[in-house]
């Protein structure tokens, strides 16, 4: 079960992973947000990553560990953009052979560099994606799935930014991730209570596109219908079923805010602090800003910055 092997790691195996994944990422920096009078948010810029996103931790654990013989026949996997990248640059050196499934509203930067990488593109309806998201059978048994969200190693190479957080600010005590699978803030709820830190996670999501919140009220994963906004595109989505057991029992609870103030965090990002980001981050950094977490020391994770340039332009210009 992928709650008791994720619950089972402990933080050698964290730091081994970051011993691991060393070499095709960096450290990324914890910078200041601007001052608010009742809190203080520092931003943990994952947008800076080798890939431009957090992605590549999960990816360059995952394929460290694989033997050549089990990637000999390729890879295929489900990505809206930054998992498929991030395996194709961790992978490069091996010549491994992969093919990336994409929601066909999947950022069109993010298309053109799994095009640049040589990665194969099959697009879908986002029924359809999802389906193969939920069942990963993306019909090519030949080929090894990888999953973006609910592989273990994955997992844990995604928890390995939480110990750069709290070496970078030990005094921190919110953590806030942005929820798009519910990889990412497993991964760091799991390595902040195997390093014994006391720090809360909670993850972030859009009142728009909100399936962990819905989640959390029914006690199980419900389909939320979600309507199209700057982060995302409409389309029926729930928490996956693998990966509801350690969301319910990682994770310290979810912020839900709305797209005017994911907006308004994603031109102080870009303006303020002379960061560009994707949708996701702003909802971070919205989340920090929030009315909730007043009085507290909070770091918000940006999970990446691949953004088209025509959606930076209308976020800017609204």
């Amino acid at each position: 079960m992928l709650r008791d092997a994720i619950l089972a790691k402990t933080e050698a195996d964290f730091r081994a992973a970051a011993a691991r994944i060393a070499d095709l990422t960096i450290r990324t920096p914890l910078l200041p947000a601007p001052a608010m009078p009742d809190r203080e948010i520092r931003l943990k810029a994952e947008n800076l990553q080798t890939s431009g996103a957090f992605k590549i931790r999960c990816a360059a654990n995952i394929i460290g560990q694989l033997p050549d013989a089990v990637l000999r026949g390729g890879i295929v996997t489900a990505s809206a953009g930054n998992f498929a990248p991030a395996l194709a640059l961790a992978g490069a050196a091996r010549g491994i052979r992969l093919t990336c499934h994409v929601p066909a509203n999947a950022a069109a930067v993010k298309l053109a560099a799994l095009e640049r990488l040589g990665v194969a593109v099959v697009p879908h309806e986002f029924a359809e994606w999802w389906r193969i998201m939920e069942t990963r059978d993306a019909g090519d048994p030949s080929a090894l799935f990888l999953h973006p969200v609910c592989e273990p190693e994955g997992i844990v190479g995604n928890g390995t930014v939480a110990l750069e957080i709290v070496e970078q600010w030990p005094e921190v005590d919110t953590i806030v991730v942005p929820f798009g699978g519910g990889g990412f803030v497993s991964g760091v709820a799991a390595a902040m209570r195997a390093a014994g830190t006391g720090a809360r996670v909670l993850a972030c999501e859009l009142d728009a596109a909100a399936p962990l919140s819905a989640a959390l009220a029914a006690g199980h994963p419900v389909p939320f219908e979600r309507t199209a906004t700057f982060a995302n595109g409409a389309g029926k989505q729930s928490a996956l079923e693998v990966m509801w057991p350690l969301l319910r029992d990682l994770i310290d609870g979810v912020v839900v805010v709305s797209e005017a103030e994911a907006l308004a965090a994603f031109r102080s990002l870009a303006l303020d602090s002379h960061l560009i980001v994707e949708a996701q981050s702003a909802i971070a950094y919205a989340a920090a800003r929030s009315p909730e977490l007043a009085g507290h020391k909070v770091a918000a994770i940006l999970s990446g910055g691949n953004i088209d340039r025509a959606a930076l332009i209308a976020a800017l210009a609204e």
